[in-house]
């Protein structure tokens, strides 16, 4: 009687395949923020800057950010209104406060209920988690900003922020 090896071998790559898939969710789980999945927001914010996950601030931080682009951090941000709305909708709904949002809730621990942060690099538990990382590490000239989370985060754009 023969054996069916084809079938096994398929069941074996299937099974390896999903051995690494648990283990990089599993590996990241505490470091990951679902990543921008909508084009226009992806385009309008990604053209500066990494598009940061809206779970990584609360809806206020969002509605408060959009209402200000002619000031967004020093440069002038504008949209017209329909599409800022569009993104702000966007934020807001996939805000880190806006339930549904696995880990957000650790990053903003220790922000005060009523305030609106701006930057992801001042929370609490950002800046607790950096401590470590040297002043000359910022100023590489690939590094540059803090809020250049691709220059160490390789995975940051698929929402993995572990080393």
């Amino acid at each position: 009687m023969r054996i069916p090896y084809r079938p096994l071998a398929i069941g074996l790559v299937t099974l390896a395949f999903s051995a690494l898939v648990l283990a990089r969710a599993q590996a990241g789980d505490r470091h990951f923020f679902a990543p921008v999945t909508d084009p226009v927001v992806k385009e309008e914010c990604g053209s500066c800057h990494l598009a940061f996950a809206p779970s990584m601030l609360p809806a206020r931080s969002w509605q408060r950010m959009m209402g200000e682009l002619d000031k967004h951090f020093g440069d002038n941000a504008s949209l017209d209104p329909a599409t800022a709305e569009k993104i702000t909708s966007y934020l807001v709904a996939n805000a880190g406060d806006a339930g549904g949002q696995r880990y957000s809730s650790k990053l903003l621990k220790g922000v005060a209920s009523g305030a609106t942060p701006q930057r992801i690099t001042e929370l609490p538990k950002w800046v607790s988690e950096h401590r470590k990382v040297p002043d000359w590490e910022w100023r590489h000239k690939e590094v540059r900003t803090k809020a250049n989370c691709i220059a160490c985060h390789t995975a940051a754009e698929q929402g993995y922020y572990e080393e």
